[in-house]
């Protein structure tokens, strides 16, 4: 047993020495890496670094674990001895100068490619990279700062496929420019025929004459007339001359008349007018906007039909109707008292409507916001001497509006209508119409005036209004004859087949005019 280090085993004894030995053997049987060097050179080199070329080794005999390099033949461009190993295929090296370069494979060439400069093969490579046929076509496809100028000039200079591109590329830019000249033309014809459309409408004389709005005046019913428009709205269009003939031949039959007739075609806008702005008495005409009124009012919510009102003895007024009576107090529906204002001509019925309706100041307010300049009530009815006056334009204004739903809903239209139909004095206009029409009328009788105003639809499905008011001696007959000579000339008149003039012959209407205009001058861009 040995004296000597007790943590130090013997060397005698196998087991502990069988760990460094095999550490030992492992460190001989281990395999020297080779490492292929290149020829030796003139100059130094600081590092020796692997070659590019795949290169056949044969042993060293003074050292077999270290390879030797096969020398190059640079005469024939092989690699020397190639009887050592018969299956290796060697590439043919190119040479400058006799010194081997590097080559881009050819299958990593492009059809525009343009080889790289030569380079040395004794050129230095980085030993960190690995240096696999891969590897290498990568860098050598990458331009160095030396190539990078004659790629630019080369990209200037682009071959006939980038020619006929650019000439595809022209022609594809020409194309666009014409539609481009072609859509901007079409825009200046179509601003050029609406400036054209907008002057010809501006200088038609005709066309001055245009619709107005009434939604405030059915919003606030009771606003100043300072604040609302009181422009006429009737659409005229052209005077019809062949009417307004006869109809002067008939006034002139009656000299000691003075009328006043204002007829519309509601269909084409023609129009009839015959001293339509002389001022005459409204006698019971005037109940007509007061209707209107009323049911201006049901629409707001203000009166109910069926809300009873009261006759008060103030109210009660001669003249016609026969509510006048009745005892004071009595009381009716509001629809009730409405419908004997108009059908009997109650006056009684009127001046309770007025009272319903804020007073006579209010009502007038409410003509005002309508546009009606000449239609006003100055005194409670029965107005023997006529003091409450309109004219025929302001009735056809009024008519035309109710006609055209502006100032009542479609349901309060239709029940005034119904109720203007069911006037018991059908003595004047009705007594003019041919078999089938109907008219929704009201008349108006006082000793100086007599009057009638009504819608009238005939067979053939055309509607017209039609107004006439007569101021005559006291109490003259003729003048009723005169208004149902005026009624049964306008409806023969327009119950011809060519009884208005055509489009061709009226004004052309301000839309008309723009859709011409822009047609003229899209033909004008076009040709």
């Amino acid at each position: 047993m040995s004296r000597g280090n007790p943590y130090k085993p013997d060397r005698n004894e196998s087991k502990p020495r069988g760990i460094y030995r095999s550490r030992r053997l492992s460190r001989q049987r281990r395999p020297r890496q080779t490492q292929d060097l290149d020829p030796p050179s003139s100059s130094p080199s600081p590092r020796r670094l692997r070659p590019v070329q795949l290169r056949a080794v044969q042993p060293n005999s003074s050292n077999p674990s270290r390879p030797k390099p096969i020398p190059l033949n640079r005469s024939s461009g092989y690699l020397s001895e190639p009887s050592i190993y018969p299956n290796l295929k060697l590439p043919k090296l190119r040479t400058i100068n006799g010194i081997p370069i590097r080559e881009t494979p050819l299958g990593n060439r492009s059809r525009n490619h343009r080889p790289p400069a030569a380079t040395p093969l004794s050129q230095p490579l980085n030993p960190r990279r690995d240096n696999s046929p891969r590897r290498q076509t990568r860098r050598s496809t990458v331009p160095t700062q030396s190539e990078a100028k004659p790629k630019r000039q080369l990209s200037r200079s682009q071959p006939a496929q980038t020619g006929k591109s650019r000439r595809s590329r022209r022609s594809k830019k020409r194309s666009a420019g014409i539609w481009i000249h072609v859509i901007r033309l079409l825009i200046l014809g179509v601003g050029i025929g609406a400036i054209a459309g907008t002057l010809l409408s501006v200088l038609d004389p005709t066309s001055k004459m245009s619709m107005r709005s009434s939604e405030a005046a059915q919003e606030n019913p009771q606003e100043s007339p300072t604040n609302q428009s009181i422009t006429p709205i009737l659409p005229l269009r052209q005077e019809i001359s062949p009417l307004k003939a006869q109809v002067q031949t008939l006034v002139a039959k009656n000299p000691k008349l003075q009328p006043g007739v204002f007829v519309v075609d509601l269909d084409t806008g023609a129009y009839l007018d015959w001293e339509s702005h002389s001022i005459f008495p409204a006698a019971s005409t005037i109940k007509v906007p007061i209707l209107v009124a009323f049911f201006q009012d049901v629409d707001a919510g203000k009166i109910r039909l069926d809300e009873p009102l009261t006759m008060e003895p103030e109210m009660i007024a001669k003249g016609s109707g026969d509510m006048q009576y009745q005892k004071p107090g009595t009381q009716y529906s509001a629809l009730e008292v409405a419908t004997k204002m108009i059908t009997i001509s109650d006056n009684t019925a009127t001046n309770m409507i007025i009272h319903r309706l804020g007073g006579i100041q209010a009502v007038n307010q409410r003509f005002l916001s309508w546009g009606l300049t000449a239609t006003a009530i100055n005194n409670p009815l029965p107005d023997l001497e006529g003091t409450n006056t309109t004219n025929a334009r302001d009735m056809a204004n009024l008519l035309y509006k109710v006609n055209q739903g502006e100032l009542l809903s479609l349901r309060s239209r239709d029940r005034l209508l119904d109720i203007m139909q069911r006037t018991v004095n059908n003595s004047l206009i009705p007594q003019g119409l041919g078999t089938g029409a109907a008219v929704a009328h009201k008349t108006g009788d006082i000793g100086s005036v007599l009057g009638d105003v009504g819608i009238v639809d005939m067979p053939t499905g055309k509607r017209y209004l039609i107004v006439t008011l007569v101021k005559r001696p006291h109490n003259d007959a003729s003048a009723s004859e005169l208004i149902r000579n005026l009624s049964r000339t306008v409806y023969e008149y327009f119950n011809k087949p060519t009884a208005t003039p055509t489009l061709n012959s009226m004004p052309i209407s301000t839309p008309a005019m723009m859709v011409s205009g822009l047609l003229i001058g899209l033909q004008g861009t076009i040709l």
